[in-house]
Protein backbone atom coordinates (compact mmCIF):
# COMPACT_ATOMS: atom_id res chain seq x y z
CA UNK A 1 0.00 0.00 0.00
CA UNK A 2 1.83 3.52 -0.90
CA UNK A 3 1.90 5.53 2.07
CA UNK A 4 1.41 9.61 1.69
CA UNK A 5 4.51 11.33 3.31
CA UNK A 6 3.03 14.16 5.85
CA UNK A 7 4.63 17.39 7.31
CA UNK A 8 4.72 16.24 10.95
CA UNK A 9 7.01 19.42 12.44
CA UNK A 10 8.92 22.47 10.71
CA UNK A 11 11.37 20.16 10.28
CA UNK A 12 10.05 16.01 10.27
CA UNK A 13 8.36 14.51 7.47
CA UNK A 14 6.67 11.27 8.16
CA UNK A 15 5.04 8.69 6.19
CA UNK A 16 1.72 7.27 7.54
CA UNK A 17 1.80 5.50 10.63
CA UNK A 18 -0.22 3.06 12.08
CA UNK A 19 -4.44 3.30 11.81
CA UNK A 20 -4.01 -0.41 10.56
CA UNK A 21 -8.15 -1.01 10.77
CA UNK A 22 -8.69 2.72 9.92
CA UNK A 23 -6.78 1.76 6.29
CA UNK A 24 -8.94 -1.37 6.36
CA UNK A 25 -12.35 0.32 6.44
CA UNK A 26 -11.34 2.34 4.15
CA UNK A 27 -10.28 -0.59 1.55
CA UNK A 28 -13.77 -1.82 2.37
CA UNK A 29 -15.34 1.65 1.39
CA UNK A 30 -13.46 1.54 -1.87
CA UNK A 31 -14.66 -1.75 -2.54
CA UNK A 32 -18.47 -0.90 -1.67
CA UNK A 33 -18.51 2.57 -2.14
CA UNK A 34 -20.56 5.03 0.31
CA UNK A 35 -24.84 4.87 0.49
CA UNK A 36 -25.04 7.80 2.53
CA UNK A 37 -21.67 10.49 3.13
CA UNK A 38 -19.68 9.09 5.99
CA UNK A 39 -18.94 11.90 8.55
CA UNK A 40 -15.77 11.80 10.83
CA UNK A 41 -15.95 13.70 13.95
CA UNK A 42 -12.80 13.62 16.43
CA UNK A 43 -10.76 15.44 18.50
CA UNK A 44 -8.49 18.44 16.73
CA UNK A 45 -5.23 17.43 15.80
CA UNK A 46 -6.29 13.47 16.06
CA UNK A 47 -5.24 12.61 12.25
CA UNK A 48 -8.74 13.24 10.16
CA UNK A 49 -6.45 15.29 8.04
CA UNK A 50 -3.51 12.78 7.35
CA UNK A 51 -5.97 9.69 7.22
CA UNK A 52 -7.57 11.35 4.37
CA UNK A 53 -4.94 12.22 2.65
CA UNK A 54 -4.06 8.60 2.85
CA UNK A 55 -7.17 7.62 1.97
CA UNK A 56 -7.05 9.34 -1.27
CA UNK A 57 -4.09 7.42 -2.44
CA UNK A 58 -6.45 4.27 -1.38
CA UNK A 59 -9.04 4.95 -3.64
CA UNK A 60 -6.96 6.14 -6.50
CA UNK A 61 -5.13 2.75 -6.32
CA UNK A 62 -8.96 1.39 -6.80
CA UNK A 63 -9.69 3.33 -9.22
CA UNK A 64 -11.04 6.36 -8.10
CA UNK A 65 -10.90 9.93 -9.89
CA UNK A 66 -10.56 11.58 -6.15
CA UNK A 67 -11.35 15.38 -5.26
CA UNK A 68 -9.99 16.36 -1.92
CA UNK A 69 -11.07 20.01 -0.40
CA UNK A 70 -9.65 21.11 2.75
CA UNK A 71 -10.41 25.14 2.68
CA UNK A 72 -8.70 25.15 6.11
CA UNK A 73 -5.54 24.63 4.63
CA UNK A 74 -3.24 28.12 4.64
CA UNK A 75 -2.04 27.33 0.86
CA UNK A 76 -3.95 27.13 -2.75
CA UNK A 77 -2.13 23.87 -3.96
CA UNK A 78 -3.26 22.16 -0.51
CA UNK A 79 -6.94 23.69 -0.40
CA UNK A 80 -7.54 21.17 -3.79
CA UNK A 81 -6.24 18.05 -4.75
CA UNK A 82 -7.12 16.07 -7.19
CA UNK A 83 -6.58 12.95 -9.34
CA UNK A 84 -4.36 14.03 -12.63
CA UNK A 85 -7.16 12.23 -15.06
CA UNK A 86 -10.14 15.25 -14.02
CA UNK A 87 -7.38 18.16 -14.41
CA UNK A 88 -9.55 19.42 -17.67
CA UNK A 89 -12.47 18.96 -15.07
CA UNK A 90 -10.84 20.96 -12.79
CA UNK A 91 -9.70 24.11 -14.71
CA UNK A 92 -13.21 24.17 -16.61
CA UNK A 93 -14.72 24.45 -12.96
CA UNK A 94 -12.18 26.68 -11.60
CA UNK A 95 -11.94 29.11 -14.37
CA UNK A 96 -16.16 29.34 -14.21
CA UNK A 97 -16.34 30.87 -10.63
CA UNK A 98 -14.70 33.99 -9.76
CA UNK A 99 -12.82 33.68 -6.83
CA UNK A 100 -12.33 29.61 -6.30
CA UNK A 101 -10.06 29.43 -3.87
CA UNK A 102 -12.45 30.94 -1.45
CA UNK A 103 -15.18 28.99 -2.70
CA UNK A 104 -13.43 25.84 -2.27
CA UNK A 105 -16.87 23.48 -1.41
CA UNK A 106 -18.60 24.76 -3.87
CA UNK A 107 -15.97 23.96 -6.63
CA UNK A 108 -14.99 20.79 -5.06
CA UNK A 109 -18.55 19.40 -5.13
CA UNK A 110 -19.13 20.82 -8.55
CA UNK A 111 -15.69 19.38 -9.94
CA UNK A 112 -17.24 15.45 -8.46
CA UNK A 113 -20.60 16.34 -9.89
CA UNK A 114 -18.83 17.11 -13.63
CA UNK A 115 -16.73 14.20 -13.04
CA UNK A 116 -19.81 11.97 -12.78
CA UNK A 117 -21.74 13.69 -15.36
CA UNK A 118 -18.95 13.26 -18.29
CA UNK A 119 -17.35 9.99 -17.46
CA UNK A 120 -19.05 6.57 -18.43
CA UNK A 121 -19.75 4.78 -15.22
CA UNK A 122 -16.81 6.10 -13.17
CA UNK A 123 -15.91 6.01 -9.75
CA UNK A 124 -15.23 9.13 -7.67
CA UNK A 125 -14.85 10.00 -4.22
CA UNK A 126 -14.93 13.05 -2.40
CA UNK A 127 -13.03 14.08 0.29
CA UNK A 128 -13.74 17.07 2.63
CA UNK A 129 -11.53 18.34 5.50
CA UNK A 130 -13.21 20.43 8.22
CA UNK A 131 -16.06 21.33 6.13
CA UNK A 132 -18.16 22.28 8.62
CA UNK A 133 -15.93 24.71 10.14
CA UNK A 134 -15.43 26.52 6.57
CA UNK A 135 -19.35 26.47 5.85
CA UNK A 136 -20.50 27.41 8.98
CA UNK A 137 -23.08 25.64 11.79
CA UNK A 138 -25.73 27.38 10.58
CA UNK A 139 -25.36 25.71 6.71
CA UNK A 140 -23.59 22.23 8.00
CA UNK A 141 -26.90 20.70 7.56
CA UNK A 142 -27.71 22.05 3.91
CA UNK A 143 -24.48 20.74 2.81
CA UNK A 144 -24.64 17.08 4.46
CA UNK A 145 -27.90 17.04 2.60
CA UNK A 146 -26.51 18.31 -0.98
CA UNK A 147 -23.49 15.29 -0.60
CA UNK A 148 -26.28 13.03 0.27
CA UNK A 149 -28.76 14.26 -2.93
CA UNK A 150 -24.59 13.73 -5.10
CA UNK A 151 -25.25 9.82 -4.11
CA UNK A 152 -28.81 9.40 -3.94
CA UNK A 153 -29.63 11.84 -7.67
CA UNK A 154 -26.09 12.22 -9.76
CA UNK A 155 -26.23 13.71 -13.01
CA UNK A 156 -24.90 10.51 -14.37
CA UNK A 157 -25.04 6.72 -13.88
CA UNK A 158 -21.45 5.68 -11.90
CA UNK A 159 -19.97 2.27 -10.52
CA UNK A 160 -19.00 3.61 -7.27
CA UNK A 161 -19.03 6.56 -5.11
CA UNK A 162 -17.25 7.44 -1.64
CA UNK A 163 -18.09 10.49 0.06
CA UNK A 164 -16.51 11.32 3.60
CA UNK A 165 -16.04 14.23 5.15
CA UNK A 166 -13.96 15.23 8.53
CA UNK A 167 -14.54 17.39 11.28
CA UNK A 168 -13.88 18.43 15.02
CA UNK A 169 -16.39 20.38 15.19
CA UNK A 170 -18.85 18.53 17.57
CA UNK A 171 -21.30 21.24 18.22
CA UNK A 172 -22.91 20.39 14.65
CA UNK A 173 -23.38 16.38 15.54
CA UNK A 174 -26.47 16.72 16.74
CA UNK A 175 -27.58 18.56 14.12
CA UNK A 176 -26.14 16.62 11.13
CA UNK A 177 -27.05 13.92 12.75
CA UNK A 178 -30.58 14.17 13.49
CA UNK A 179 -31.80 14.02 9.52
CA UNK A 180 -30.23 10.32 9.14
CA UNK A 181 -28.33 11.83 6.01
CA UNK A 182 -24.61 10.68 6.93
CA UNK A 183 -23.10 8.27 8.83
CA UNK A 184 -22.00 9.83 11.92
CA UNK A 185 -18.24 7.86 12.66
CA UNK A 186 -16.00 8.98 15.14
CA UNK A 187 -11.87 8.76 15.04
CA UNK A 188 -10.10 9.44 18.32
CA UNK A 189 -6.40 9.81 19.27
CA UNK A 190 -3.71 7.46 18.11
CA UNK A 191 -3.24 4.17 19.74
CA UNK A 192 -0.38 3.77 21.82
CA UNK A 193 2.25 1.95 19.90
CA UNK A 194 1.03 3.93 16.56
CA UNK A 195 1.81 7.20 18.67
CA UNK A 196 5.14 5.57 19.91
CA UNK A 197 6.58 5.29 16.16
CA UNK A 198 5.96 9.34 16.07
CA UNK A 199 7.54 9.92 19.40
CA UNK A 200 10.50 8.09 18.03
CA UNK A 201 10.96 9.78 14.69
CA UNK A 202 11.28 13.38 17.15
CA UNK A 203 14.96 13.80 17.10
CA UNK A 204 17.23 15.28 19.83
CA UNK A 205 16.42 14.99 23.54
CA UNK A 206 13.18 14.82 24.72
CA UNK A 207 11.24 13.37 27.97
CA UNK A 208 10.30 10.18 28.75
CA UNK A 209 7.76 8.35 26.33
CA UNK A 210 5.31 7.98 29.36
CA UNK A 211 5.08 11.77 29.70
CA UNK A 212 4.59 12.53 26.33
CA UNK A 213 1.79 9.60 26.31
CA UNK A 214 0.06 11.49 29.42
CA UNK A 215 0.17 15.15 28.24
CA UNK A 216 -1.09 14.51 24.83
CA UNK A 217 -3.28 11.08 25.42
CA UNK A 218 -1.80 9.86 22.08
CA UNK A 219 -3.10 13.13 19.79
CA UNK A 220 0.11 13.93 17.48
CA UNK A 221 -1.01 17.54 17.10
CA UNK A 222 0.07 18.14 20.65
CA UNK A 223 2.98 16.02 20.42
CA UNK A 224 4.16 17.72 17.67
CA UNK A 225 3.41 21.08 19.76
CA UNK A 226 5.53 20.09 22.89
CA UNK A 227 8.11 19.21 20.80
CA UNK A 228 8.22 22.61 19.01
CA UNK A 229 7.90 24.75 22.16
CA UNK A 230 10.83 22.34 23.62
CA UNK A 231 8.73 20.29 25.75
CA UNK A 232 7.25 22.39 27.78
CA UNK A 233 3.50 22.29 27.82
CA UNK A 234 3.38 25.52 29.59
CA UNK A 235 3.00 27.77 26.21
CA UNK A 236 0.63 25.58 24.88
CA UNK A 237 -1.50 25.44 28.01
CA UNK A 238 -1.32 29.33 28.03
CA UNK A 239 -2.41 29.53 24.31
CA UNK A 240 -5.35 27.26 24.70
CA UNK A 241 -6.63 29.52 27.95
CA UNK A 242 -6.10 32.34 26.06
CA UNK A 243 -7.42 31.28 22.35
CA UNK A 244 -10.65 29.69 24.31
CA UNK A 245 -11.13 32.64 26.23
CA UNK A 246 -11.15 29.84 29.76
CA UNK A 247 -11.27 32.89 32.58
CA UNK A 248 -14.08 34.28 31.25
CA UNK A 249 -16.08 31.19 29.83
CA UNK A 250 -15.01 29.83 33.86
CA UNK A 251 -16.40 33.43 35.30
CA UNK A 252 -19.26 33.15 33.25
CA UNK A 253 -20.58 29.72 34.79
CA UNK A 254 -23.06 30.07 37.76
CA UNK A 255 -22.61 28.39 40.92
CA UNK A 256 -24.20 24.48 39.90
CA UNK A 257 -22.27 24.55 36.63
CA UNK A 258 -18.71 25.21 38.18
CA UNK A 259 -19.55 22.78 40.82
CA UNK A 260 -20.02 20.03 37.77
CA UNK A 261 -17.20 21.64 36.21
CA UNK A 262 -14.96 20.89 39.04
CA UNK A 263 -16.15 17.53 39.26
CA UNK A 264 -15.88 16.52 35.37
CA UNK A 265 -11.84 17.48 35.75
CA UNK A 266 -11.51 14.48 37.70
CA UNK A 267 -14.24 12.16 36.20
CA UNK A 268 -15.64 13.57 32.62
CA UNK A 269 -18.27 11.31 33.30
CA UNK A 270 -19.45 13.60 35.89
CA UNK A 271 -21.59 15.52 33.82
CA UNK A 272 -23.20 12.41 32.43
CA UNK A 273 -24.75 11.45 35.27
CA UNK A 274 -25.85 14.83 36.54
CA UNK A 275 -27.53 15.69 32.99
CA UNK A 276 -30.61 16.36 34.69
CA UNK A 277 -30.01 18.53 37.29
CA UNK A 278 -30.35 22.54 36.42
CA UNK A 279 -26.75 23.81 34.83
CA UNK A 280 -25.12 20.15 33.58
CA UNK A 281 -27.02 20.63 30.13
CA UNK A 282 -25.44 23.67 29.17
CA UNK A 283 -22.19 23.33 30.67
CA UNK A 284 -21.82 20.20 28.07
CA UNK A 285 -22.73 22.24 25.21
CA UNK A 286 -20.53 25.00 26.05
CA UNK A 287 -17.51 22.61 26.65
CA UNK A 288 -18.27 20.95 23.38
CA UNK A 289 -18.52 24.73 21.42
CA UNK A 290 -15.04 25.00 23.05
CA UNK A 291 -13.99 21.82 21.94
CA UNK A 292 -12.80 20.56 25.17
CA UNK A 293 -14.81 17.73 25.56
CA UNK A 294 -16.41 14.53 23.01
CA UNK A 295 -19.81 12.49 24.05
CA UNK A 296 -18.16 8.94 23.20
CA UNK A 297 -20.44 6.60 22.15
CA UNK A 298 -20.78 2.90 22.46
CA UNK A 299 -17.32 0.65 21.76
CA UNK A 300 -19.32 -0.47 18.90
CA UNK A 301 -17.28 -1.38 15.97
CA UNK A 302 -19.05 0.23 13.22
CA UNK A 303 -18.98 3.65 15.56
CA UNK A 304 -15.49 3.93 15.10
CA UNK A 305 -12.93 4.65 12.27
CA UNK A 306 -10.04 2.65 13.69
CA UNK A 307 -9.14 1.84 17.35
CA UNK A 308 -11.81 3.63 19.71
CA UNK A 309 -10.67 4.85 23.37
CA UNK A 310 -10.59 2.57 26.45
CA UNK A 311 -13.36 2.32 28.52
CA UNK A 312 -12.11 4.44 31.10
CA UNK A 313 -8.99 5.66 31.47
CA UNK A 314 -8.92 8.34 34.33
CA UNK A 315 -5.66 9.01 33.75
CA UNK A 316 -6.08 10.59 30.04
CA UNK A 317 -9.28 11.80 30.99
CA UNK A 318 -11.50 9.01 29.10
CA UNK A 319 -15.16 8.68 30.74
CA UNK A 320 -17.78 5.81 29.34
CA UNK A 321 -20.01 8.74 28.55
CA UNK A 322 -17.44 11.58 27.70
CA UNK A 323 -13.78 12.42 26.86
CA UNK A 324 -11.56 15.51 27.40
CA UNK A 325 -9.95 15.99 23.91
CA UNK A 326 -6.87 15.31 25.51
CA UNK A 327 -5.41 15.76 28.86
CA UNK A 328 -3.82 19.12 27.93
CA UNK A 329 -7.46 20.35 27.53
CA UNK A 330 -8.18 18.80 30.81
CA UNK A 331 -5.13 20.98 32.31
CA UNK A 332 -6.14 23.97 30.52
CA UNK A 333 -9.33 24.16 32.24
CA UNK A 334 -7.85 22.74 35.68
CA UNK A 335 -5.76 25.83 35.38
CA UNK A 336 -8.42 28.24 34.01
CA UNK A 337 -10.37 27.60 37.53
CA UNK A 338 -7.52 27.84 39.64
CA UNK A 339 -7.84 24.46 40.91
Amino acid sequence: MRRVRLRFVSDVEVEFVDRVRALGQVVEVAERGTRFPIVVYGPEGCGKTALLRQARLILEDHGYSVVYANPMAGREDEKLVYTPSIRDIVKEALKALPDPYSRIVDASITIASMALRRFRRPRVALLMDDLFQAVGVDRAEAYTKTLLNLIEYPPGDYERIVVLVASSEGVTRERVGRHDWATMMLLWNMPREGFRELYDRLPGEKPGFEDAWSLTGGNPRYLGGLYEAGWSPDPILDSMIRARRLKSFIKSLDGKEAEILREAINDPDAIFERLREPGARSLERKLVELNLIIEVWDRNEWSWVDEPPPEKNPELGIGRYYAWQTPLHREAVKRALGA
